[in-house]
């Protein structure tokens, strides 16, 4: 997680990640990932409850993928790699369904 303003990061693992989807207007869809983090993650002290949205296309294109702390927006962002992570999940785990609903 990096803080906007910050040159201090810190790496964060991500499990048991599970997905919800909901449809936001004709051309979007909000995808919200839950996880836990794995064992030697540490959550940023001024997040408390750490989530990340998924903003797509009814095809299943990723616009955005946007941390949020209990469930608005927040002064943080993902790093590539927790990126990777996320994205990694959403398309072995959610984006053939969506594609299967909407397409």
């Amino acid at each position: 997680m990096i803080q906007f303003g910050s040159l201090h990061y810190a790496e964060l693992k991500f499990e048991q990640i599970r997905a919800t989807t909901e449809l936001r207007d004709a051309q979007w869809i909000d995808v919200l990932l839950r996880f836990e983090l794995k064992q030697g993650s540490v959550l940023p002290e001024d997040l408390t409850e750490l989530s990340a949205l998924i903003i797509c296309t009814y095809a299943g294109a990723v616009a955005q993928i946007v941390p949020q702390d209990e469930g608005r927006d927040c002064e943080f962002q993902f790093t590539e790699d927790e990126k990777e992570q996320l994205l990694g999940y959403y398309e072995q785990n959610v984006k053939q369904e969506l594609q299967a609903q909407f397409c």
